[in-house]
């Protein structure tokens, strides 16, 4: 089972940047599909973004495409969500997460970090 901790989280002003990690332990993350979540207050937690394995391949939501860009670095174990333009709406606890399949769906990531909370402010 893959550990994972995310940061770099904060408040942020809209239009500003924000770049999150999120650090692996326990084994490689070169094996894992990678993605990123969030949740905001009183909603359900739903997809932002993720990468394959070897990060030649990345996928958005709609609501985040062109604005944020995921990456990895398998050597140091590694994921990062780079928030570019961020609005209000973008407003939500981040989670990183693993799977051992290609997809976007919460069910498919077994490994989840505890969250960091990202906040823009208009």
């Amino acid at each position: 089972q893959v550990q994972l901790v995310e940061s770099g989280g904060g408040l942020v002003q809209a239009g500003g940047s924000l770049r999150l990690s999120c650090a692996a332990s326990g084994r490689s993350l070169s094996s894992l599909f990678m993605g990123w979540f969030r949740q905001a207050p009183g909603k359900e937690r739903e997809f932002v973004s993720a990468i394959s394995w070897s990060g030649s391949s990345t996928y958005y939501a709609h609501s985040v495409k062109g604005r944020f860009t995921i990456s990895r670095d398998n050597a140091k174990n590694m994921v990062y969500l780079q928030m570019n333009s961020v609005k209000p709406e973008d407003t939500a606890a981040y989670y990183c997460a693993a799977s051992h399949a290609a997809s976007n769906l919460q069910t498919e990531f077994g490994s989840w970090g505890q969250g960091t909370q990202v906040t823009v402010s208009s």
